[in-house]
Formats: C-alpha cells, structure tokens, sequence
C-alpha cells in the first residue's frame, strides 16, 4: 500500500514530467542559444587576441623596414598588413610611418597614397586626422591646392581644428588668397590658445601680413 510520502513524490513526479513535456524543447533551445552564445563570445575574443599579436609582428617588420629605409621591404610589408589585418590599428599606424619613410625616400606618390588610404578609411578619428594634416602638407608641396584644400576643410576633431586652420591659410596663401588666408590664420590663431609655442608661429604669419591676431580677437568678440 503506497504511504501519503509515496503519493506526495509521485504527485511531483508527474508535475515534473508535465512541466518538462510542455517547457522542455524551449528550455532546451534556449540552453543551447545561450551556451551557443557565450561559445561565440570566446572564440571571438580569443580570434581578436590572435589577430592582435600577429598585427603587432607585422608592424615590427614594418617598423624594421622603416628603419633600413628599405622602399620596396616598406611597400611589401604595408601592403601585407593591409591586406590581413587592415581594420586594426596597426594597420593605420604602420601607413603612418610607412609614408614618413617613403616621402623621405623621395617616393612622394607613395607616400600620397599610404596617406590616402588611411584618411578615408581610418576608424580612429585622431590617425585620420594625422593622416589628412600630412597630405595635405604633402598636396601642397605638389603645388595640388585644390586637393589639400579638400582635405582641409573636412571635419576634424576638436584637438586637431586649429592645426587645420593654420595649414589651409598656407594653402590659401600660396594660391595668392591673402584675405581668405588671413581669415584661417585668425581661425588658427583662436583654436590654439593651449599651444603658445605654435601659436606664436601663426602670429608671425598674421604679423607678416600685417594683422594683428590679439586685434583680430578683439572685433570677432565684438560682432
């Protein structure tokens, strides 16, 4: 004769077995997205560990080749980089230097487009201001106004705005618009108020000009 305990366990038995029959497939389905998940999230970290480290090796090579002055070894090493691990940062730092190198190698068209590549495509805003300030300065050796006042007049970060300003009035002075070269410099002049040192460099070109920057300050406060 079953006792009231074996009636009670065998109550919760069954209400188990309901549970599991109707809940089970989901519960199931969702154990598995779960662990399928968390799987995924490892195997990504771990993948972006990886890609990390040899990013980082083939920027040493990238570095070395730099360093030997090496154009072709620079050209074939960036150019791997590019091709395997070009959304990394490494990638944009490895242009970088790659055009220093190149540029002073005398390969200017080189150093354009390593230049190029990472101003239109860099994830981080501050190498593709780097990059752009740099072609730019590069555009206007080349006597390439128009293309260095394209680069220039895109937007930049706060940090960067002031250096912008500074090198379009070079742009602008140079293609004989001294007005339109004034106004840059007096743009320069007010962003780089944390950077005395540069700062006074554009008060020369404004001086040079026959602008006072301070009187300049004075009339834009009150408009």
């Amino acid at each position: 004769m079953a006792t009231p305990l074996d009636l009670e366990e065998q109550e919760q038995l069954d209400q188990i077995k309901h549970f599991w029959k109707t809940y089970g497939n989901l519960i199931s389905w969702l154990l598995i997205a779960i662990l399928g998940s968390y799987a995924a999230w490892n195997g990504y970290q771990y993948w972006e560990r990886t890609q990390a480290t040899k990013a980082a090796a083939l920027y040493d090579e990238v570095e070395r080749a730099a360093a030997s002055g090496d154009v072709a070894r620079v050209k074939r090493s960036l150019a791997d980089m590019k091709d395997k691990f070009g959304a990394t940062q490494f990638a944009q730092q490895s242009a970088l230097l790659a055009a220093k190198t190149l540029q002073a190698q005398g390969k200017s068209d080189a150093a354009r487009e390593a230049l190029s590549w990472v101003a239109n495509g860099a994830s981080d805003k501050a190498y593709r201001d780097i990059a752009r300030l740099r072609l730019a300065a590069l555009q206007l050796d080349a006597k390439a106004y128009d293309d260095a006042l394209k680069q220039l007049t895109q937007e930049f970060t706060p940090a960067m705005v002031g250096l912008a300003a500074d090198l379009r009035g070079d742009v602008l002075q140079a293609r004989g618009q001294t007005a339109e070269a004034i106004a840059a410099y007096q743009q320069a002049w007010q962003k780089l108020v944390e950077t005395p040192d540069y700062r006074r460099l554009v008060q020369a070109k404004l001086n040079a000009l026959g602008v006072e920057p301070d009187t300049a300050v004075v009339s834009e406060t009150q408009k």
